[in-house]
């Protein structure tokens, strides 16, 4: 997890990927945190990503970085405790314009069944499972 973890925090924006009904959404984030050895992404209750991502948790990610990409498809758990949401925002202290572990709106959601595979033009695909 911490080969994820590291990937994505280098290659800055990744693109996540949620279903609404039978359409596939895609869109940039940016936000990656370990807490409590647990793989965590961060975004507003008030948007759509997270009605989808509470219609159905099955999400994948896909990053690029130096000729490498990683794609990461799991189940996405929301945890609403304060603590993982402050260490979030702590780790992305930018977000505190937009964001407050306190405001009802900041959700924290960590990966279960992870799956990540790491790929790079010319080598054999490797798996990697949390």
């Amino acid at each position: 997890m911490q080969e994820v973890y590291r990937f994505l925090k280098e290659a800055g924006t990744y693109y996540l990927a949620t279903v609404e009904k039978n359409q596939p959404r895609v869109r940039p984030f940016g936000t990656v945190n370990v807490f409590e050895g647990k793989l965590y992404i961060q975004t507003g209750k008030c948007k759509e990503v997270a009605k989808q991502i509470a219609e159905n948790p099955r999400v994948e990610i896909c990053a690029f970085r130096d000729g490498k990409w990683l794609r990461l498809c799991g189940e996405l758990c929301e945890d609403d405790r304060i603590e993982p949401k402050k260490a979030m925002l702590d780790a992305y202290p930018e977000l505190r314009g937009m964001y407050d572990e306190h405001d009802g709106n900041t959700e924290v959601l960590y990966f279960k069944n992870a799956t990540a595979v790491f790929s790079a033009f010319g080598a054999p695909p490797r798996t990697v499972t949390f």
